[in-house]
């Protein structure tokens, strides 16, 4: 996710927080955001976290990227403490939450790829990244200060939180990127490439000065250059097979003699 710590009640800034990592960089708004609302099993502690950066009645908006649980999980919580919040959601993320989606229709605001919406004093951009786990997904870019959230693109698996891409190995950060991309977009081996190019083009025409995202440390300098141009490469990258049932059993096994 991605917070708000308010300064005054008449300029609130970005706290870009990585689900994993914690890290964060502060970017000015005038009216105070919260994207993605992370999974219930940690609600107490959510809550706390984006109630400590501001008071809940200053809350504006709260977007989300997609409908899966780990961006969804505290999201009926989070309105429901929030007053003066709209969720911005689109009309699918609505149809495939159905009822587990408890906000009122009267508190929604519905922004497709592509769309934005006014936070006062800059308008956020809703922009679908190339690779996605979700036909929901958008993420959002301000344009006031470069920064893009990517939602679950650009992802990579580590083996303890780190606050910066760069303090990764570059070839554990490679191979990562691309076990996640071909992990949460299986479609990746079999994409047009001319097209998904054009998804490509998209995201680097917006000229990110730093991306953030739900499964990454903070990418920002020359690594944003490096992610898109590795966004570029994923679809014929080779990748490790999936665990499979003679893993789970070792597992299992390894459980049992515990």
């Amino acid at each position: 996710m991605f917070a708000i710590r308010a300064r005054r009640r008449s300029s609130s800034c970005w706290t870009w927080r990585g689900v994993k990592d914690d890290s964060s960089t502060s970017r000015c708004t005038a009216e105070p955001v919260v994207v993605d609302t992370g999974m219930a099993e940690n609600r107490d502690q959510y809550l706390a976290d984006v109630f400590g950066l501001g008071d809940p009645a200053d809350v504006r908006w709260v977007f989300i990227s997609h409908d899966d649980v780990d961006h969804t999980g505290n999201l009926d919580a989070l309105i429901e403490a929030c007053p003066n919040a709209t969720a911005v959601l689109n009309w699918f993320i609505t149809e495939r939450m159905g009822a587990s989606l408890e906000v009122p229709p009267t508190r929604w605001g519905w922004v497709a790829d592509g769309e934005s919406f006014d936070v006062g004093d800059r308008r956020l951009h809703a922009v679908r990244p190339p690779i996605v786990d979700a036909p929901t997904t958008r993420g959002l870019y301000d344009p006031a200060t470069g920064v893009y959230w990517s939602s679950d693109s650009v992802a990579t698996p580590m083996l303890t939180p780190v606050r910066n891409v760069g303090e990764l190995d570059g070839e554990s950060w490679s191979e990562g990127r691309a076990t996640f991309d071909h992990h949460i977009s299986p479609w990746l081996g079999i994409v047009d490439d001319e097209r998904y190019q054009l998804t490509v083009d998209r995201i680097e025409s917006l000229q990110p000065h730093v991306i953030a995202g739900c499964h990454t440390p903070v990418i920002d300098g020359r690594n944003v250059d490096v992610a898109i141009e590795w966004a570029r490469r994923s679809p014929n990258r080779s990748v490790a097979p999936r665990p499979d049932q003679r893993v789970l059993h070792q597992i299992q096994q390894t459980l049992v003699a515990v």
